[in-house]
C-alpha cells in the first residue's frame, strides 16, 4: 500500500527517482512500474537484497525491461549519499526521517541529489496518532532504530525549506492504520496473537490485497482525522545552480 501520490509527485516515464529508506521496495516497485529510472536506497543490506531479487523477479515476469538498465538496489549512509548533485528528478522518503538523529543533515542530501526543478515527497507518522502511540508504549519508540522524534507539520516543513526547497502541499493517508497501532500499543506491541489485533490485522491484510469500497471510502473518511502518515510534496526551485548534472543512467546494483 502506498503513501505518496506519484500524479502529486509528477512521476513520468523515464525519471530518475531515488527511494530513500526504501525498506522493502513498496515504492520503489511502483515507480519501477511506471517506467522509472529507480535507485531503491536503504541502510539495511536485508533490504536492499530483497529489493534487488525482486527487480529480478519482476523482470523474469516481465513487469520490467530491461532491468538492468534502469532500476538498482544501494546500500549507503543517509547522511552521505553517493550520488551527484541534481542526480534524480524526482525523490522519495517515506517514513525514514523519523530513524534519523541528525534529520537536518539527511534533508539537506536529499535536497543536494534533486534536480533544479524536481520534486520530492517526504511522509513521516503525523504527530496527533504518533503521540497516542509514544503515550501508550514505551516499546513502540524506545528500541534500536526506533523513532527518535515526533514532528509537527510545521516543524517538517520549516526544516525541509531550510534546505532550499519549497513546500507545494499535503496530505494525510492510512487512516486505517491509526488505531491499528493504538491497539497495539495498548496490549504490547509484540503481541500479535491477541484476538483483538489478529482480527485487526485480517481487516488490514483484506483491504490491502482486495481493496473493497467499504474500506476505501472508510479510510478517506478517517484521512484527514486520524491518517496514520503526514505527506508533504515539495519542489526545488528551478534558479538553483548546480555544479554537476548527471546525465548517466542510476540504475546500478549493489
Amino acid at each position: 500500500m502506498l503513501t505518496v501520490d506519484y500524479e502529486r509527485l509528477g512521476v513520468h516515464p523515464g525519471d530518475k527517482v531515488l527511494d530513500l529508506g526504501c525498506g522493502f521496495g513498496r515504492h520503489a516497485y511502483q515507480a519501477a512500474r511506471l517506467d522509472a529510472q529507480v535507485v531503491a536506497f536503504d541502510f539495511g543490506a536485508d533490504e536492499v537484497r530483497s529489493v534487488r531479487d525482486t527487480f529480478g523477479a519482476m523482470a523474469d515476469a516481465g513487469e520490467l525491461d530491461p532491468v538492468e538498465s534502469r532500476v538498482g538496489s544501494v546500500q549507503g549512509d543517509a547522511l552521505a549519499l553517493p550520488f551527484s548533485d541534481g542526480a534524480f528528478d524526482r525523490v522519495i522518503a517515506s517514513e525514514i526521517l523519523e530513524h534519523i538523529p541528525d534529520d537536518e543533515q539527511a534533508m539537506s542530501e536529499l535536497a543536494r541529489v534533486l534536480r533544479p526543478g524536481g520534486t520530492m515527497a517526504i511522509t513521516v507518522p503525523r504527530a496527533g496518532p504518533e503521540f497516542v502511540n509514544w503515550s501508550l508504549s514505551n516499546d513502540y519508540h524506545n528500541v534500536p532504530g526506533g523513532h527518535v522524534r515526533i514532528y509537527r507539520q510545521s516543524q517538517l516543513v520549516e526544516r525541509l525549506e531550510g534546505t532550499g526547497m519549497e513546500a507545494t502541499g499535503h496530505h494525510h493517508a492510512h487512516g486505517l492504520h491509526a488505531p491499528y497501532w493504538w491497539l497495539k500499543c495498548l496490549v504490547g506491541t509484540k503481541n500479535d496473537k491477541h484476538p483483538a489485533v489478529a482480527a485487526y490485522h485480517r481487516l488490514l491484510v483484506w483491504d490491502i490485497e482486495k481493496a473493497p469500497k467499504v474500506t476505501r471510502l472508510t479510510e478517506r473518511l478517517l484521512n484527514p482525522l486520524v491518517g496514520k502518515s503526514l505527506v508533504v510534496y515539495l519542489v526545488k526551485p528551478a534558479d538553483v545552480p548546480l555544479d554537476t548534472l548527471a546525465d548517466a543512467p542510476v540504475g546500478a546494483v549493489a
